[in-house]
């Protein structure tokens, strides 16, 4: 079937089910195209606790339908595609998490959103890339881990020299590889074009933006500044569509060279939807053991109490 069958077949089958649908600004737009809500991720586990249908479809990577059956533990959450994994997430398997606690006894442990539930059962408290700063600022404890996101973390600790961060050696795949030789010429052939930098890119790219967005945050930043009509996006392209659908009078523009692209993300596809939606079975169903999740949601739920 075409994308508009296919959309018309999802509308249908999320009915029948009584299944709400969340996709990360990250998924084909297609996907997007197809759900309830889109958001970051901050916004996606914010929304995942006020769901009322029965089964959740999470469109994103693993540990982000993980968060949703964290926080909704009553409900059947499943995922179009299992192994749509996170390279990042891997960088903190929970056995060197465990380790590190006990090198380091007297530090916060702050786990970013992307890592594993079995990680957030470990760690003090989560945050996202849009509340990073805020939620380690308000935390009393000036000693910090910061796991798994070395960029994310730097970023953190150059806006909060007042706390002694260690850094985790992890890094997103994606952020990690982003050409500053493609954005410094970006900027130069759009002089006019302001640049938003998701902060999981190195600092040398940091340097060269406007505003330091998480892709929730790129939305404000746009709304923030409607003098501007052409903007530069250092991040996923998936983010490109979610702006161009949401301010269609604006231009948004992607560094020349290789095109930022999350493979996994990108695994979810409407013939897939369509598949998770229609089985019955537990093939697609994302589960937390109830301890781990018990645990883990701990650390969520301080964080959305300090967002």
């Amino acid at each position: 079937m075409d994308a508009r069958e296919a959309l018309s077949e999802i509308a249908r089958l999320k009915l029948e089910k009584d299944t709400f649908v969340l996709a990360h600004n990250y998924q084909l737009p297609e996907v997007q195209e197809a759900a309830d809500f889109v958001g970051d991720s901050l916004a996606l586990a914010q929304k995942a606790l006020k769901i009322p249908n029965r089964r959740v479809l999470m469109c994103g990577v693993y540990f982000m339908a993980e968060t949703v059956a964290i926080l909704n533990p009553e409900k059947t959450v499943i995922i179009p595609d299992t192994t749509a994994g996170c390279p990042l997430a891997n960088f903190a398997p929970v056995e060197m998490v465990r380790e590190w606690k006990e090198k380091y006894p007297e530090h916060v442990f702050v786990a970013y959103v992307n890592s594993s539930a079995a990680v957030k059962a470990e760690v003090d408290i989560c945050c996202t890339s849009s509340n990073a700063v805020k939620i380690v600022k308000a935390l009393p404890q000036k000693r910090i881990v910061f796991l798994p996101d070395r960029n994310l973390g730097a970023w953190v600790k150059e806006k909060l020299p007042e706390k002694e961060i260690v850094l985790w050696p992890g890094f997103c795949v994606v952020h990690e590889t982003v050409d500053p030789a493609a954005v410094y010429a970006a900027k130069q052939t759009n002089p006019d074009a302001l640049v938003m930098v998701h902060p999981e890119c190195p600092g040398d790219i940091l340097a060269m933006a406007d505003g330091v967005c998480s892709t929730g945050q790129m939305n404000e930043f746009v709304e923030k500044h409607p003098e501007a009509k052409r903007f530069i996006v250092v991040t996923e392209w998936g983010m490109v569509y979610a702006l161009s659908r949401r301010f269609p009078g604006a231009e948004f523009i992607e560094p020349g060279g290789k095109r930022l692209e999350c493979r996994n993300m990108k695994k979810n596809t409407l013939d897939k939807v369509i598949a998770a939606l229609s089985d019955d079975t537990d093939r697609n169903r994302v589960s937390v053991p109830a301890e781990t999740g018990q645990r883990a949601r701990k650390a969520i739920e301080k964080m959305l109490r300090l967002s």
